[in-house]
């Protein structure tokens, strides 16, 4: 019987699994040396923050696994012979493919910062991430977060809710200016110091200072300030998790290499998630894509492959989504933090600084290419509907109203969107359409 492979246990490798197993009968068996059973690494912070416990975080119950026929062998792959297409684990246990896919995710970056490895210094990406931060901010007196990323917003809400004082050190003039435009990381940026956050800006890590039992007691920043603290978050970025690789025949670069439909260099050797760097991706598309809905799209493209529908991976419209404390964001399309050429954008904020909406359409055709929204829900499909079929800003903005996914009774605020942009385009005022089957209170 031939015998699958899959090395991690994230969204891409257990969708992969799954969808193989839908597909076929063949012996499946994944490794993971992080936990016994998969769960979800977007709920990490929340089981820090008392909301949920670990078992809550599992999609599927332990007996899933065993039901489905699914070997789970927790342990470390310890290299990749492709020639005898043998995995060696770090127990000397050898384990034979047929076919074998790397799904081993993203490791927290280091950047050789000197006091990087003391005790109570760490990123935040594993459930052992997570264990070791609840030890080492047991009983700290302050903390320092080191990356203006999504991760970093992430152990800084962590911290609060435990009433932990946090120092945010961002390298960039605003917070992750160098994904929202300006406008955008501001707002955040005010937020995050609404909540008692220390941020500061266009600050660097130069040094993690130890103490006499070599445990982070304090860092120096670029500006030359000592800062007294117990714990150092590292959050400035992820890169793919290669180690699984190295010394074997599969080339990789930042990332395990892969075409369109996942192969490497190695027939019936596959990639998927946060660890794939793309050959040739297309326009506008990253080489790397390190997020929980790509990673399942990998999955179910590449069980269709394995299973003999050889199948290209698809990403479709861009999306994301995540949450500044208790703002939510998302982001379809595409939209650059700075203006691109040819492109145009209307943006949007409510006065009190908590929702703001950024439309960004050509400026030849006037065709809507992405949305960012803060503090208002947009129903996907529809802002994808309009992406793809170049729909205007006049069409979108009179019909915003069909966009608008907040539940009923939510505070609305079309009118006030609609009304901007008929101060700043008053040469041809656009009349908002009446929403349909709802009922909202307008500002």
């Amino acid at each position: 019987m031939s015998h699958l492979v899959i090395i991690g246990n994230g969204i891409a490798g257990i969708t992969t699994a799954r969808n193989v197993r839908k597909r076929s009968d063949r012996k499946i068996t994944i490794i993971s040396g992080e936990t016994g059973h998969f769960f979800s690494r977007t709920a990490l912070m929340y089981i820090y923050m008392g909301h949920m416990t670990y078992e809550h975080t599992k999609p599927y119950e332990d007996w899933f696994w065993e039901k489905n026929n699914l070997t789970l062998i927790k342990g470390f792959v310890q290299s990749i012979n492709t020639d005898e297409q043998i995995v060696r684990l770090n127990d000397g246990q050898l384990i034979h493919y047929d076919m074998l896919v790397i799904a081993s995710g993203s490791k927290s970056n280091k950047f050789g910062w000197p006091g990087q490895d003391l005790e109570g210094v760490q990123g935040l990406y594993s459930k052992p991430d997570l264990d070791l931060m609840e030890r080492n901010t047991k009983n700290i007196r302050r903390a320092v977060i080191v990356g203006g990323g999504l991760i970093g917003i992430e152990m800084a809400e962590m911290l609060n809710s435990r009433k932990i004082p946090v120092t945010f050190l961002v390298r960039e003039t605003f917070y992750w200016d160098n994904i929202l435009p300006k406008e955008e990381a501001q707002l955040i940026g005010n937020h995050i110091i609404e909540h008692g956050i220390d941020l500061r800006l266009s600050t660097e890590l130069k040094e993690i200072v130890p103490d006499f039992n070599g445990r982070v007691s304090s860092v120096i920043t670029s500006q030359g300030e000592e800062i007294s603290c117990q714990f150092v978050g590292l959050t400035a970025g992820v890169s793919p998790n290669i180690d699984v690789v190295k010394n074997s025949k599969i080339e990789a670069n930042r990332g395990v290499l892969v075409n369109e439909f996942l192969e490497t260099n190695i027939t019936n050797v596959y990639a998927a998630g946060d660890c794939v760097e793309f050959r040739t991706p297309k326009p506008r598309h990253p080489k790397i894509e390190q997020l929980w809905y790509t990673g399942r799209m990998h999955g179910e493209a590449l069980a269709k492959t394995i299973c003999g529908e050889r199948t290209a991976y698809e990403r479709g419209i861009w999306f994301n989504s995540a949450k500044f404390f208790d703002i939510e964001y998302q982001t379809y399309g595409y939209v650059s933090n700075v203006p691109l050429e040819g492109e145009q954008s209307f943006y949007w904020q409510h006065p009190n600084g908590k929702h703001a909406i950024r439309i960004v359409y050509s400026a030849n055709d006037y065709s809507v290419i992405g949305f960012n929204l803060f503090g208002i829900r947009f129903r996907q499909k529809v802002c994808e509907h309009w992406i793809r079929e170049k729909s205007s800003i006049e069409y979108v903005l009179e019909n915003l109203g069909e966009a608008n996914f907040d539940p009923e009774f939510f505070i609305q605020f079309e009118k006030s969107i609609v009304g901007l942009f008929n101060e700043q385009n008053p040469q041809k005022p656009i009349a908002l359409k009446k929403r349909r089957g709802l009922a909202s209170v307008a500002v």
